[in-house]
């Protein structure tokens, strides 16, 4: 079992957060393996997005990558896009694919992998003590670190394919 990750207690709620977003990423994966309808886990990717992902992408794109412009934040502001894009069409969509959830799952777990494998290292020691504290004070005035996934249709636990 891999040893977990020594995070700056500056950015440390921004990986408090990726580890809700792991779960995100199971919940879909185990609901498509209970057969639970597309439309249900739509609804739940419409509310993750909304009270989660896209308020901690704005945290990352506007108090931590704002700091450094390189190919390795590029890379992640890439990955924030495509993400936006693929959660718009499932929404958006009357009736979204499994496929589509399926990829999703994947782009958000790989995206979340990056960062915590390779550019949040990379940020603590790229920038300077200030910067990094000057990003925790931010955090510590902007974050909702009471975060809890409360969405009450748990399609990941039930096989039933009811809407509600």
């Amino acid at each position: 079992m891999a040893k977990p990750i020594k995070r700056n207690e500056h950015i440390v709620a921004l990986s408090k957060d990726h580890h809700f977003t792991l779960l995100f990423c199971w919940k879909i994966r185990n609901g498509l393996k209970l057969n639970a309808a597309p439309i249900r886990i739509k609804e739940y990717v419409a509310y993750f997005w909304q009270y989660h992902m896209k308020p901690h992408f704005l945290e990352e794109e506007t108090i931590l990558f704002a700091l450094l412009k390189d190919d390795k934040v590029q890379k992640a502001l890439n990955e924030h896009t495509e993400i936006t894009q693929q959660v718009q069409a499932i929404i958006y969509s009357p009736n979204p694919l499994a496929e589509q959830l399926v990829k999703l799952a994947d782009s958000v777990d790989n995206h979340v992998r990056y960062e915590e494998r390779d550019l949040f290292p990379y940020l603590e020691t790229a920038l300077t003590l200030h910067q990094l504290e000057k990003v925790g004070a931010q955090l510590a005035a902007d974050h909702n670190p009471a975060l809890k996934d409360d969405f009450e249709d748990e399609f990941w636990l039930k096989a039933s394919n009811a809407s509600t």
